[in-house]
């Protein structure tokens, strides 16, 4: 008799109705909450919230993954979770200063998924996909299908680089990169080494927050394999986003070799307050990442509504050198288009 291997279809067949194996990172990608009433209707929210969340979405869709709704609290709209995903009525006024590309970055656009604003590193658009749309994203209105280079394309960029012997760093962003699959992603990271002049690769996600399980023994077998210095910038903005599966995850990052840090966005009715960002602080540490840079606002068109103004930020930070050790207090910063830098408040 002749026993033939499960094609990998029939695995998956398999793997999908078996009801103690968890859905892998790609089925929970692609499986994350679109429809704003979704949303609603699983966090038992009133009706009242459902026509704004309708027209925010039809500015900047929905996309929450299972794992992130799951630390939510159902019922409550001023969730800081829920703040940060659930669209707005108010994301279609028209406020002054807010705008489309706030940081300017169409004119720092040198080739297709090439963003070079700061000597001495570049960005690249690893991925036009997120797996969680956050409504305050300085990118909500970014050109993505003008940026997601072929490997043609993505040659042409890589020869860019190589031929540039000033640039130490590259980094992977999007969209957020870890929504490209491990293949791309280790096609991408081996060309990289390859250029001598490189030291760097600098990967900034919300991935490892949001569907913790996308950092498995693929990802970690790429990573873990570059000759390039690694640091991994999550961004996380309330202590509530970390539980034990988060822990698991950076876990993995650091024994992968990767530096961990976090920058934050400061939030109206998020984490606008000394207790939330000093929590906030405490429970990075715990999880073995260093807080980074607590920005300001960037003045995206349909974000208006989350902005703290300037000194209130200061005296923030200045309340949480009152109550934290210096290194967990992050740089307050903002980011000025032109400027070399992030330049501090």
């Amino acid at each position: 008799m002749i026993t033939r291997s499960p094609t990998p279809l029939q695995r998956r067949q398999t793997r999908e109705t078996t009801p103690d194996t968890p859905p892998s990172w790609q089925d929970q990608l692609a499986g994350v909450i679109r429809d704003p009433r979704e949303l609603c209707r699983r966090l038992g929210l009133d009706a009242s919230w459902l026509a704004g969340a309708e027209a925010g979405h039809d500015l900047f869709e929905v996309r929450v993954p299972e794992a992130f709704l799951g630390r939510m609290r159902p019922g409550d709209p001023a969730d800081p979770l829920l703040r940060q995903v659930l669209p707005l009525a108010s994301e279609a006024e028209t406020t002054p200063s807010f705008v489309a590309d706030p940081l300017a970055e169409a004119e720092s656009t040198a080739a297709p998924g090439l963003i070079h604003k700061y000597p001495g590193r570049v960005l690249l658009i690893a991925s036009p996909s997120c797996a969680v749309n956050c409504r305050y994203c300085f990118r909500r209105h970014f050109p993505y299908d003008e940026n997601a280079p072929s490997r043609a394309q993505w040659d042409r960029t890589l020869a860019h680089l190589h031929d540039d012997p000033s640039i130490r760093e590259a980094i992977l962003s999007g969209g957020d990169p870890l929504a490209a699959s491990d293949r791309q992603l280790a096609w991408l990271v081996e060309r990289l080494e390859a250029i001598p002049h490189l030291k760097r690769l600098r990967i900034h996600t919300r991935l490892p927050v949001v569907i913790p399980d996308r950092i498995d023994a693929a990802l970690l077998q790429w990573l873990s394999s570059t000759r390039l210095q690694k640091v991994v910038v999550l961004h996380i903005n309330h202590a509530n986003e970390i539980d034990e599966a988060v822990i698991g995850a950076c876990t993995r990052l650091r024994e992968a070799g990767a530096t961990l840090l976090n920058q934050s966005v400061l939030l109206r009715g998020v984490n606008d307050g000394i207790a939330p960002l000093a929590e906030l602080s405490e429970r990075l540490v715990e999880a073995g990442i260093l807080p980074y840079y607590l920005h300001v606002l960037d003045p995206v068109a349909g974000a208006a509504h989350f902005d703290v103004p300037d000194d209130e930020a200061r005296e923030l930070v200045a309340g949480l050198r009152d109550v934290l050790p210096g290194f967990l207090v992050p740089r307050l910063v903002r980011e000025i288009p032109g400027e070399a830098s992030k330049t501090p408040l």
